[in-house]
């Protein structure tokens, strides 16, 4: 099945306030899969971009945890732009899309929940590569 930018979501995490500050959690349904890794990525200079790459498989969950920075979505026709700075909403990122994460902020966390396990063989590294496997699964 084609994947797109269609297949992209930006999702409202649970937020419980009170006067002591704010508590937002992931569970049950809140996203689409079961968790199966979690890393984060900081301390990324402001003028860095983020391993441009796709995955075969593998969907992700990406978090603003603090400060901020822009998630660049191809699907080899489009392209979108998000900025990600609230720590109550994540984007879903289906398979088959390509992304880039640019423009962070300084103090900037970006949170991954990701579907599977790290499998080197799910990823597509190259932009050429990646439109070929859209060509082939089109």
């Amino acid at each position: 099945m084609k994947q797109s930018l269609q297949d992209i979501e930006l999702i409202q995490i649970p937020k419980i306030h009170n006067r002591q500050g704010n508590l937002s959690v992931i569970e049950g349904n809140t996203i689409p899969f079961e968790i199966r890794r979690v890393y984060y990525l900081y301390d990324v200079p402001s003028n860095a971009e983020r391993y441009g790459h796709a995955h075969k498989a593998q969907q992700k969950f990406l978090v603003a945890l603090s400060g901020s920075f822009e998630v660049v979505l191809k699907d080899g026709t489009d392209e979108m732009v998000f900025l990600l700075n609230k720590p109550n909403f994540g984007l879903l990122i289906a398979p088959g899309n390509w992304r880039e994460i640019r423009n962070f902020s300084s103090g900037a966390v970006c949170l991954v929940l990701a579907s599977e396990v790290y499998d080197e063989s799910d990823y597509i590294r190259d932009f050429d590569e990646f439109t070929s496997f859209k060509d082939r699964i089109s």
